[in-house]
């Protein structure tokens, strides 16, 4: 079912992208209460918890933008669809990665069912003490200790896990941060244009922040 609606002015449509870039940034302040016995997975649990709810509601947000009759048809309705579109598709596609690396972790640690990897295997002498001491202070070492024991890990596969998940939250990190910075760039693209036929040409700087960005990553890959 579609609704009738008069055409988005190019405030309305800067703020539907704005809108969309500050819930995407507000992936990264999110909290999620971390078990001691999980303390690895902190790093990527408030994104893993938050992701999937923006990307419902800016999916929704998206079906109805597209949906309302009419259809965006100006340069601006355009350009502000691609945007949103190019940005729904790198979130949609990051939280995939997220959620498979943080499915890697757990399936190492044997949650919740795979039985413990061997690599996870208490230690059996002094020498991986030894060369785990090597890297870290005294203090350090007693806080990773205590937080591996509490995790039912050897030390340094503690250190292993917490390191994959602060990669993995690393990424999610800068894929939210590139797109939430793209989508303000493109609405204030929309919003400065002294009329309401922002332009479309056929060269890249004509085209949205983040679909150049995204053709950019496709040519580094090739």
């Amino acid at each position: 079912m579609t609704t009738d609606r008069t055409p988005l002015t190019r405030a309305e449509l800067a703020d539907l992208l704005t809108d969309a870039a500050q819930s995407v940034s507000g992936i990264l302040t999110a909290e999620y209460p971390t078990a001691p016995g999980r303390s690895y997975l902190h790093p990527v649990l408030g994104a893993l918890s938050a992701g999937p709810q923006v990307v419902g509601e800016l999916n929704d947000r998206f079906e109805g933008f597209v949906a309302a009759e009419p259809r965006p048809a100006t340069s601006a309705g355009l350009f502000t669809l691609a945007s949103y579109a190019s940005a729904l598709g790198w979130l949609t596609e990051s939280f995939a990665e997220l959620t498979a690396s943080v499915d890697q972790i757990c399936t190492r640690v044997g949650i919740p069912t795979e039985p413990r990897n061997p690599v996870f295997a208490a230690p059996d002498g002094a020498e991986q003490d030894d060369e785990f001491d090597f890297a870290f202070s005294a203090l350090e070492l007693a806080a990773i200790r205590t937080a591996a024991e509490a995790a039912g890990l050897a030390p340094a596969d503690y250190v292993e896990v917490l390191s994959e998940s602060l990669l993995a939250a690393s990424r999610i990190t800068d894929a939210c941060m590139e797109i939430s910075s793209g989508l303000l760039d493109d609405a204030a693209y929309v919003l400065d244009e002294a009329t309401d036929h922002v332009w479309l040409g056929d060269g890249p700087e004509s085209l949205p922040t983040l679909v150049r960005s995204l053709l950019a990553r496709m040519e580094v890959t090739e």
